[in-house]
C-alpha cells in the first residue's frame, strides 16, 4: 500500500503534483483552476499538466491525458488523471462503481446538529441556475444523495468538517451541508453571507483512496490545504 501524505513533487508554481508514475498523475488543484476547458476560455488544469509532462519527458508529439473526475472551480484539492488509454477506463470504472473513496474537508459557518452523522436526501438540479436543491423526500427528477460528516474541530469563527461521499451528485456537499445550516465559507450560491476575496469556497478534496489500475495496489493520497489561506492554515492541527 502506498500512503502519500502531502508529499509534493517539485513543479512549476502553478502545478502541485502529489503522485506520478507511468500510468497516473495526481495533482493538488488550486481554487479557481478549472479541470477541463469551458466557455470561459481559461487554460484548464488538464492542459497545464500536459504541458508539464511534455517538458519533463521531452515528448515530441501530443501528450495523452485522461480526465477521470472533476472538482468545482472554486474548490481545491485532489484531482486524478490517467496517463495512458489503458488506465483511463479502469479508473473510470472505479469511480463509477464507487470503489474510490473520496474524503473532503469543509469550513462551515455553523456547527452541525451532531458531532457526526449521515445525510440522506434527494437532490434536484436546476441547470439554468447551475445549482442543486436538497429535498428530504424524493421529488420528480431528483437523485438520491448520501454523505457522512464528522466534526473535526472548532476555529475562532468557523467549524471544520470531514465529509465522506457515498454518492457523487452535482454540488452534493455544498447543497446538503447548506440544507442543515452548515454553509461553506465563501459559498454565495448556497447561502454564504459574503464571498471569499479570491472567489474560492472553503471546500477541499483532502484524501483519495483507490486501487491502482495496473499495479493493483491500494493508493492513499492526501493533499495539503492551500498555503496562502490563513483560515485553511488554522485548520492544519485538525488534519
Amino acid at each position: 500500500m502506498n500512503n502519500l501524505s502531502g508529499k509534493v513533487i517539485s513543479t512549476p508554481e502553478n502545478l502541485q503534483v502529489l503522485f506520478e508514475d507511468n500510468h497516473i498523475i495526481v495533482v493538488n488543484k488550486r481554487p479557481g483552476d478549472i479541470v477541463q476547458g469551458d466557455k470561459t476560455g481559461d487554460e484548464p488544469l488538464s492542459e497545464v499538466v500536459k504541458t508539464w509532462l511534455k517538458q519533463k519527458y521531452d515528448k515530441p508529439g501530443n501528450v495523452y491525458l485522461g480526465v477521470v473526475h472533476r472538482l468545482d472551480r472554486p474548490t481545491s484539492g485532489i484531482v486524478l488523471f490517467a496517463k495512458t488509454s489503458k488506465s483511463l477506463p479502469r479508473l473510470n470504472n472505479l469511480f463509477k462503481d464507487k470503489e474510490a473513496k473520496k474524503t473532503y474537508h469543509a469550513v462551515v459557518k455553523n456547527a452541525p446538529p451532531d458531532t457526526e452523522g449521515t445525510l440522506e436526501q434527494w437532490l434536484k438540479r436546476n441547470p439554468k441556475q447551475n445549482k442543486s436543491y436538497a429535498h428530504n423526500k424524493e421529488v420528480k427528477d431528483s437523485k438520491k444523495a448520501i454523505l457522512h460528516y464528522r466534526l473535526l474541530g472548532r476555529l475562532e469563527k468557523y467549524y471544520l468538517l470531514e465529509i465522506d461521499l457515498e454518492t457523487g451528485r452535482h454540488h452534493q456537499i455544498r447543497s446538503q451541508l447548506s440544507s442543515i445550516g452548515c454553509i461553506i465559507k465563501g459559498d454565495l450560491k448556497y447561502g454564504a453571507d459574503r464571498s471569499n476575496k479570491d472567489g474560492s469556497i472553503h471546500l477541499h478534496s483532502a484524501r483519495l483512496e483507490f486501487i491502482h489500475p495496473v499495479k493493483k495496489e491500494k493508493i492513499i493520497i492526501q493533499a495539503p490545504y492551500p498555503e496562502n489561506d490563513p483560515v485553511w492554515q488554522a485548520c492544519r492541527p485538525f488534519q
